[in-house]
């Protein structure tokens, strides 16, 4: 399962059937789950703890050092959860001391070629990153949120619930749950109607969303207007509470 070409650090801990590409460097404080394969020529430095059932392509770069000039080369670490797809030339950041000192990766995830994943971001399950897709330092990406090839995120944004992302946004402010932007900067183009029936939400549920997307962005109410009607509404619906939750922990305003 290991090609005799690859170079295994002694300390990596790989489970038994973890198969590895020739020319694949593993370093040390890496710990890789069964069933995960990796490609030739891919490098995965630690401290890197990765899951089950991965898939890491060729020349992807997993566990490198943040791109951080306050990073002093302190132990921080990356941690992956299982069947994640990373595609060629993917590189993600390991965290550090600044934030909570780990980058995270959940479960489920599908990662296209040449994406970059900075310094203590979290990314959920089920998102999709498309080609070239970057996020910077410190960046929240939902479960179930889209980001469309070349999207950049600036640092310290959050991406909600099943946002849609279109190719080419610019990302300055958090991005609401269920919510479609594109543009640089980015604009809020309305409810990702699609992607609501895609993943099985109820029509009540999809109503609720439109009438507390028409609240928040054409109304022409302020946010904190548009926030006390949204709160009236989530006591009846759970997914205007979670859009309303999302807007009430915002640091950096949201696309409006």
């Amino acid at each position: 399962m290991i090609d005799p070409r690859a170079v295994i650090d002694p300390s990596a801990r790989l489970a038994d059937d973890v198969s590895v590409g020739a020319f694949t460097i593993i370093g040390p404080d890496v710990d890789i789950g069964a069933g995960t394969w990796i490609g030739p020529h891919a490098v995965i430095n630690g401290p890197t703890r990765i899951g089950r059932d991965n898939r890491i392509y060729q020349f992807a770069s997993v566990g490198e050092a943040p791109q951080d000039k306050k990073y002093a080369g302190e132990a921080t670490r990356l941690e992956i959860g299982d069947r994640n797809l990373i595609r060629e030339f993917v590189t993600i950041n390991r965290g550090t001391v600044q934030d909570a000192g780990v980058t995270r990766i959940g479960d489920d995830n599908w990662i296209m070629a040449y994406v970059h994943i900075a310094h203590d971001c979290r990314v959920g399950n089920q998102v999709i990153f498309s080609n070239n897709a970057s996020l910077a330092g410190h960046v929240r990406v939902d479960d179930y949120a889209i980001l469309g090839g070349f999207t950049l995120v600036h640092q310290f944004c959050a991406i909600g619930a099943h946002a849609f992302c279109a190719f080419g946004s610019g990302i300055k402010k958090d991005v609401p749950p269920f919510v479609i932007v594109d543009g640089s900067p980015a604009r809020p183009r309305g409810l990702n109607a699609e992607g609501l029936k895609r993943r099985g939400f109820t029509d009540r549920a999809q109503q609720a969303l439109r009438q507390a997307y028409k609240t928040l962005y054409r109304s022409n109410l302020s946010l904190q207007e548009a926030l006390v009607e949204l709160q009236g509404m989530a006591q009846e619906q759970e997914e205007v509470a979670q859009l309303v939750s999302f807007i009430e922990q915002q640091t950096r305003g949201i696309v409006r």
